[in-house]
C-alpha cells in the first residue's frame, strides 16, 4: 500500500491521490488522540453523545438538501439513528441515514481537525489531567475522537447520499488510518449515511448492554429531533425499540422540560460543556410565528472574540435545519447559543437572501430586544449572577453602544463599569445618582488595563474633589464613547481631553495656607512653561498648568477638539505614523515642578534641559507609554541619582 508522504501535515490531508489507501493523521489529531488514549476521564459515556450528535447534523444537513434535491432521499426518506450491538464480536455500531461522506470528505472529516482554537484546545489540555482535560471536546470540532476513549479500534464505512461509492475508513486511534473502497456486501449494508463501528475495549464492554445504552441516550440525546431506536435480532428477525422522545425540546412547553434536558440541549446545540448561565426560551406569536430557545453561557466560549464575529445560533425552519451562524442575532451577541426556529421564512432561502428576508430582519429585531429585556430583568433579579455575566461578555456587549445606536439605551441599562471609587461593578444609573454638587458631566478615563488606570495622575484632582470617574479599560471604549451622547442628559467627557474646569466642585478639604502658596510662585510657573514649550516644541502641541493635578508633577492630555489620549494611542499605533501631538499639564504646587522652575531662572543649563526631559517622560510612563528614548532616558536618570548620593 502506498503511503501517504503529506497527510500528517496540517491542513494536507485533503489532497491525498487518489490511490493511496494509508494516511497519517493531521498533527493536531495525532496529539488529541494520545490525550484522549491515556487520560482517565470520569465521563467517557460522553462518547455515544457525540457520535449521534454527529449523525443528528448529518440528517439536518441531508434534509435540507432534499428540499431541492428531493430525489436524495428515494427508497428512505424517514431519517434516523440506530445504535446495535454485536455481543461476539464485542463491537458497538451507530449509524445514520443522513448525508454520508465521500471518499475526500473521510479524509477532511475523520483525518484533520480544522476548527480554529484546537490548538489552544490541545495545550490546555496537555497541562490537565483526568475529567477536566477532555471537557472541551465538543467546543472543538473533536467529538468523533472520543471514540477512542473506548475503542482500541474504529470502523466508518460511509455513502454519500445519491452516490454510488462506499468507502471504508480504519484505525486504530495510533499513527494514522487506512481508506479503502467498501466490498460490495459492506456496500449493500448501507443504502445512504454513515455507520460507525468501535471495536470496544475490555474495559468498556458495558455499553454492549442496551438498557446502559438506552440510559445514556435519555441523559444526553433526549432532545434530538430524529429517531434514536436500538435495533436486535429476536428469533432470527430484527427488533427496533425507541430510545428517545424525538421531538424538538424548542417546539415543548417550558413546563414540561428539566433543568437537566435544557442543559444537555445546550451542550448539544452550543457545543460548550458548561451548564447555562441564563435560559430564553418562548414562543412568539402574532404577525410572524416562531420558537426561540437559546441560552447565555456561563463561560466565556473559545471563539467569543474571533474577528469575524460570528453568531452560533443554529436557525431552523418548520424544523428543517438551516444553518448554524446566519448572524441572525447582532455581532454583540454572538456569545449566545441556541436555536431559533421561523414558520414563516421560505425553506428554499439561500445565506445571501436570509440577509434580506423582510420576516428574518423582523425576527432579529424582536429577538435582539427581548435578550436585551431578559439580560435587565436578570440584573435587577440576580446581582452576582448579572455581573459575572457581565464581567465574561461586557467587552462584546459593549460593541453594541458603537454598532446599534436603536438600543444604545437599552444597552447603557444594563451596562456596568468599573469606577476610582473602589472595585464593585457600578451602573450608569448608580454614577448619575452619586454626582457631585457642581457635576454636569460623566467623566471617563481610557487606557490599557485597569491597574494602569488606577495608577494615573488624571484621576488627582477628580478624588479630591470625590468625583467619580469610570476606568475604561476594554478596546471597543475607546470607540463607542466618541459617539455617544451621553445618558439621562449627562455627556460623557474624557479627563483626557482638553482643559477640565473643576472649579465648580468643591474640594472635600483645603490646606490652609495652600491657595497663598500658589498664587506666590504662579508667575515662576508660568514662565516655566513657556521655556518648556520652547523646548518640546516638536514633541507638544502646549504646556500649561493644571487644575486637575494634586500629588504628581505632571501630566499627558489631549488637546480640545481631537481624540483623548485612549484613543489617540490606538490610533497613533495603527497607522505607525504620529497623531495629535499632546499637551502637558503641570503641578504648580510639586517640589519638582518648583525644582525645575528654580534651575530656569538662569541661563540655559544641561540640568535645566535633562530634568525637564526626565519630567516629560515620567508623564508619558504614568500613561502605560515608554520614554521616546529609553537610553537617554536611563542616563538622565542615573545622572540625577548620583548626583543626590554624592
Amino acid at each position: 500500500m502506498t503511503k501517504n508522504k503529506t497527510a500528517d501535515k496540517p491542513g494536507k490531508a485533503s489532497r491525498a491521490r487518489a490511490g493511496d489507501t494509508r494516511f497519517g493523521f493531521q498533527a493536531e489529531v495525532a496529539r488529541l488522540l494520545q490525550i484522549m488514549v491515556h487520560s482517565v476521564y470520569s465521563e467517557r459515556e460522553i462518547f455515544l453523545r457525540e457520535l449521534i450528535s454527529n449523525g443528528a447534523d448529518a440528517c439536518d444537513r441531508l434534509r435540507y438538501q432534499a428540499i431541492t434535491s428531493p430525489e436524495l432521499l428515494t427508497g428512505d426518506a424517514e431519517y434516523s439513528i440506530t445504535l446495535s450491538v454485536d455481543a461476539e464480536a464485542k463491537t458497538l455500531s451507530i449509524a445514520d441515514n443522513g448525508i454520508g461522506m465521500s471518499r475526500a470528505e473521510l479524509i477532511d472529516n475523520l483525518g484533520t481537525i480544522a476548527r480554529s482554537g484546537t490548538k489552544a484546545f490541545l495545550d490546555a489540555a496537555e497541562k490537565k489531567s483526568g475529567g477536566d482535560s477532555l471537557s472541551a471536546i465538543g467546543q472543538f470540532g473533536v467529538g468523533f475522537y472520543s471514540c477512542f476513549m473506548v475503542a482500541d479500534r474504529v470502523e466508518v464505512l460511509s455513502r454519500k447520499a445519491g452516490s454510488k461509492s462506499v468507502h471504508m475508513w480504519r484505525s486504530d486511534g495510533a499513527t494514522g488510518f487506512e481508506l479503502d473502497k467498501a466490498s460490495r456486501a459492506q456496500a449493500d449494508t448501507v443504502p445512504r449515511g454513515t455507520v460507525v463501528t468501535l471495536h470496544l475495549k475490555s474495559d468498556a464492554r458495558d455499553y454492549l448492554d442496551e438498557q446502559e445504552l438506552a440510559r445514556i441516550v435519555r441523559r444526553y440525546s433526549d432532545h434530538i429531533a430524529f429517531r434514536i431506536d436500538f435495533l436486535s435480532l429476536k428469533d432470527g428477525k430484527e427488533e427496533r425499540r425507541q430510545l428517545n422522545s424525538a421531538s424538538a425540546l424548542w417546539t415543548r412547553a417550558r413546563k414540561d422540560i428539566t433543568e437537566d434536558q435544557y442543559k444537555e440541549f445546550y451542550r448539544h446545540a452550543g457545543g460548550l460543556f458548561d451548564a447555562p448561565a441564563l435560559t430564553i426560551h418562548y414562543k412568539a406569536e402574532g404577525r410572524h410565528e416562531y420558537h426561540v430557545l437559546l441560552f447565555v453561557p456561563a463561560v466565556a466560549p473559545f471563539d467569543l472574540h474571533d474577528p469575524s464575529g460570528k453568531g452560533r445560533v443554529r436557525l431552523y425552519v418548520r424544523r428543517v435545519f438551516i444553518t448554524g451562524d446566519a448572524d441572525i442575532l447582532p455581532a454583540y451577541l454572538r456569545f449566545m447559543r441556541g436555536v431559533i426556529d421561523s414558520e414563516d421564512i421560505p425553506l428554499n432561502i439561500s445565506r445571501e437572501m436570509l440577509q434580506n428576508n423582510p420576516v428574518a430582519a423582523a425576527i432579529r429585531k424582536a429577538v435582539t430586544n427581548r435578550v436585551l429585556s431578559e439580560l435587565k430583568t436578570l440584573a435587577e433579579k440576580d446581582k452576582d449572577k448579572f455581573e459575572d455575566l457581565w464581567s465574561n461578555f461586557g467587552a462584546v456587549l459593549k460593541e453594541g453602544l458603537y454598532e446599534d445606536m436603536e438600543r444604545r439605551d437599552a444597552l447603557f441599562e444594563i451596562a456596568r463599569f468599573r469606577t476610582s471609587n473602589g472595585d464593585a461593578w457600578r451602573a450608569l444609573s448608580d454614577y448619575v445618582a452619586g454626582l457631585k454638587p457642581g457635576q454636569t458631566a460623566i467623566y471617563y478615563l481610557a487606557g490599557e488595563s485597569l491597574e494602569q488606570l488606577r495608577g494615573s495622575p488624571q484621576l488627582e484632582g477628580f478624588a479630591a474633589r470625590g468625583v467619580e470617574v469610570l476606568l475604561l479599560s476594554d478596546a471597543v471604549d475607546n470607540f463607542w464613547v466618541t459617539t455617544a451622547l451621553g445618558f439621562d442628559g449627562k455627556p460623557f467627557q474624557s479627563i483626557t481631553q482638553g482643559e477640565t474646569d473643576l472649579s465648580a466642585i468643591p474640594l472635600l478639604e483645603t490646606k490652609e495656607g495652600e491657595k497663598g502658596a500658589d498664587e506666590k510662585i504662579a508667575l515662576e510657573i508660568a514662565a516655566l512653561a513657556g521655556k518648556l514649550k520652547t523646548l518640546f516644541a516638536d514633541e507638544l502641541s502646549d504646556v500649561r498648568l493644571s487644575v486637575r493635578l494634586v500629588g504628581s508633577p505632571a501630566c499627558l492630555v489631549a488637546p480640545a477638539g481631537g481624540p483623548d489620549r485612549g484613543l489617540g494611542k490606538i490610533l497613533e499605533q495603527q497607522s505607525g505614523k504620529g497623531g495629535v501631538r499632546p499637551v502637558l499639564e503641570i503641578n504648580p504646587s510639586h517640589p519638582l515642578v518648583q525644582a525645575l522652575a528654580e534651575a530656569g531662572k538662569g541661563k540655559a543649563s544641561a540640568d535645566f534641559d535633562d530634568l525637564a526631559w526626565l519630567l516629560l517622560d515620567q508623564a508619558r510612563i504614568l500613561e502605560g507609554a515608554p520614554p521616546r528614548n529609553p537610553a537617554k532616558f536611563a542616563q538622565r536618570m542615573n545622572k540625577f541619582v548620583l548626583g543626590g548620593l554624592k
